[in-house]
């Protein structure tokens, strides 16, 4: 309770000065894609706290359908530290890095299928300052807690909607995956907090979603029932997991990011990460895994010609890294916020949580656990859900307005590992479907 009294107190506290934010006209062409882009993508900056030290970078893609009236969806990134870029381009944005090994050349965009954008409009937020492209002007400012880090991305919100208020009437969802699932609680609750207090302007919030959110401490306590479950370990031998891909388990252990790139930041330095990636490498060599899209992110970004047609201000951040956990300044003091999903409901706020069943940082029975925790009545009991004729996952709803799907084969970030299925069950529980 003192940790919720603290957030909303900051809140007012940041929330006085609401002014436009910095952004850039519509994005027609990015160095890398073939032709002018067939969505419109605006970047910008928003200045937040008293003094607007703190500088948050947004990427912001229009729904491609109806955007006058199509929901608006802020997403954040887990890590913490890594850039929401990673959703934009392998997850629920309009784009893909063609999957080639980098030769050196600029990496090449193509389309996605089954981007979230063609029925939403999406602003990507890098969070907490010191992630992507967001920074500091000040030693101070580069810093952040999480209570801090969400006030910021609520007065980020009310800042954007004075600049875009063609889309203040629209319906407005808080998402993410990962650590983020902390962010989405703390900050839809912020903004519940702030409309009910009057604050202008007024955000239309009508509810979350969250895919394998992190959400509790205890949480890591359901990997060893989750891999005896799935038949990788014996409980006596936990300690063999080391060569699992603990994204998905099904996949090859390969490094997230590019070694050679990551050393290359670090002046050859081997970094915490590289040494926890390569030990749980085993046998598999950099060489025998197949390309992954997190590998190209850099090389694109860091491009002069790519900042460039993105509006990215020169000296701000150095060089670009998709998740900035070595030198990110951050501290985790929230740990449980399974009582904001408890108080979010009992308002009335919708819910989707989603776990692709094949993750082992956050496994599906311990979603499975804090949303049981809740004491709510079924509605709509344990049932699969269909895309194409085959089973997508299952899923249940709840009296409280929350959905709980698993994702078939889906990993820590299941729209990456199950494209259609995971737009298939968005598009309808945006649109108020049943699964």
């Amino acid at each position: 309770m003192a940790s919720t009294v603290y957030l909303f107190c900051f809140l007012l506290y940041v929330t006085h000065q609401v002014v436009a934010d910095f952004h850039s006209p519509t994005i027609k062409f990015v160095p890398g894609f073939e032709g002018p882009l067939p969505f419109r993508l605006q970047t910008g900056y928003v200045g937040v706290d008293e003094s607007e030290d703190v500088q948050l970078f947004y990427y912001f893609v229009e729904s491609e359908r109806n955007p006058k009236e199509d929901p608006v969806i802020l997403w954040m990134t887990g890590g913490p530290g890594c850039s929401s870029f990673s959703a934009l381009a392998s997850e629920v944005g309009p784009i893909y890095f063609e999957l080639v090994m980098y030769d050196g050349t600029l990496p090449t965009l193509v389309l996605n299928p089954n981007a979230w954008t063609k029925i939403a409009s999406i602003i990507f937020l890098d969070l907490p300052v010191g992630t992507g492209f967001s920074y500091g002007r000040t030693p101070f400012a580069s810093g952040s807690i999480d209570s801090q880090a969400c006030a910021q991305a609520v007065q980020f919100l009310r800042k954007w909607f004075v600049s875009h208020p063609e889309f203040l009437s629209n319906p407005f969802y808080v998402a993410g995956d990962s650590y983020a699932g902390i962010f989405v609680a703390i900050v839809t609750q912020m903004i519940s907090n702030g409309n009910e207090a009057g604050f202008e302007p007024s955000i239309n919030l009508k509810g979350y979603l969250a895919g394998n959110p992190i959400t509790y401490a205890a949480e890591s306590n359901f990997s060893i029932p989750f891999s005896h479950g799935m038949g990788l370990i014996s409980d006596e031998l936990y300690e063999c997991t080391n060569g699992i891909n603990k994204y998905h388990i099904l996949e090859k252990n390969c490094p997230r990011d590019a070694p050679q790139l990551r050393r290359s930041l670090s002046n050859g330095k081997r970094t915490f990460t590289d040494r926890f990636e390569e030990t749980s490498l085993s046998a598999v060599s950099v060489s025998d895994c197949s390309v992954d899209a997190r590998w190209l992110f850099g090389h694109w970004l860091n491009d002069e010609l790519v900042q460039n047609a993105l509006h990215i201000r020169k000296g701000t951040i150095g060089t670009w890294v998709r998740c900035n956990r070595d030198s990110l300044d951050f501290q985790m003091i929230i740990t449980d916020v399974r009582a904001y999903h408890a108080n979010l409901s009992a308002k009335g706020y919708k819910s989707l949580i989603y776990s692709g069943d094949h993750d082992f940082l956050v496994p599906f029975q311990s979603t499975q656990a804090w949303i049981r925790d809740l004491n709510y009545s079924v509605i709509d009991d344990w049932r699969p859900w269909i895309v194409e004729g085959q089973y997508a996952g299952y899923t249940r709803a709840y009296s409280n307005k929350m959905t709980f799907a698993t994702v078939k084969g889906g990993g820590h970030t299941a729209p990456e590992y199950r494209p259609p299925e995971c737009y298939a069950m968005f598009e309808r529980w945006i649109s108020n479907k049943p699964l």
